[in-house]
């Protein structure tokens, strides 16, 4: 009866283990989000998807608010699509615990920076400020200013 029990237990403990649903699938430079019903661009701003490398190339450009909104545009121009800032519940979405810094999937994210990433929503404790969450700590911050300069990574509702 025992054994029975510790099989059962380590089955349980098996399953519970394995992923209920992949919640990421890639198309090419879009990273499509099944649990949050979003696009993910797979390059920050300023990168380029090389195809045949699987790989973001470029340099990342670190944008103000004002500039966010440019780069916006001329995604939503040359991509399609209703390209946005993510919030910082779906920015801290893709955090990868287990990975070392960066903190996110390299394969689904390749060349991301280790560094904090602009999201949409405003620090209700300190509204002149905007929170970012932070690809080396993982950590978010409600310290920065709109005129400063984040990185940035864009998404699109499905």
């Amino acid at each position: 009866m025992i054994k029975v029990l510790v099989f059962a237990a380590a089955c349980a403990a098996t399953l519970s283990a394995q992923p209920a649903l992949a919640q990421f699938y890639t198309r090419d430079h879009i990273v499509v989000d099944l649990l949050q019903k979003i696009d993910w661009l797979r390059c920050s701003v300023g990168q380029r998807w090389e195809p045949e490398e699987k790989y973001c190339a470029g340099k990342i450009q670190r944008l103000n608010f004002e500039q966010i909104e440019q780069a916006i545009a001329q995604a939503n121009e040359q991509l399609g699509g209703s390209w946005r800032l993510p919030t910082r519940k779906e920015l801290e979405s893709i955090l990868c615990r287990e990975c070392p810094p960066p903190l996110i999937d390299p394969i689904t994210f390749p060349n991301t920076s280790a560094e904090p990433y602009w999201t949409s929503d405003i620090n209700w404790i300190s509204p002149r400020n905007r929170w970012s969450v932070s690809f080396m700590t993982g950590d978010r911050y409600g310290r920065f200013f709109p005129e400063q300069q984040l990185a940035v990574r864009l998404v699109a509702d499905r």
